[in-house]
């Protein structure tokens, strides 16, 4: 007896006299910080939208667009809003902690919108 067949598209391992079917999730995409946030938002205030996305197997998929679009976006809002407050090289050999702190306050402004317009939503 062969040790594995296939099967109308599913492939089945003997286990002592049976065949037993190889089932199992395809492989997901890693999801970051954004993905998870958006996560937790469907799961508390979505929850039937949560359900659909998990029920057609595309909930993975939908955190992982929404986590690139997170990330793309935040980084555009940092470069303008850096441009914008006139942070730049010059400031971050002239006073360093400054410019950490302007950085810091440029990150968490970006953030603060980024949350808004695209994960809680």
């Amino acid at each position: 007896m062969e040790k594995y067949i296939e099967k109308n598209g599913i492939t089945y391992e003997l286990r002592g006299e049976q065949y037993y079917p190889l089932l199992g999730l395809p492989k997901q995409k890693e999801i970051s910080k954004y993905g998870r946030l958006h996560l937790e938002y469907l799961k508390a205030h979505r929850k039937g939208y949560h359900t659909t996305l998990l029920m057609e197997g595309t909930l993975n998929q939908r955190l992982c667009e929404i986590d690139l679009a997170a990330k793309t976006m935040l980084e555009s809002i940092i470069n303008r809003l850096a441009v914008d407050r006139g942070i730049d090289e010059n400031m971050k050999a002239r006073d360093m902690l400054r410019w950490v702190s302007e950085m810091n306050n440029v990150k968490a402004s970006a953030e603060e919108i980024v949350l808004r317009e695209v994960i809680f939503v």
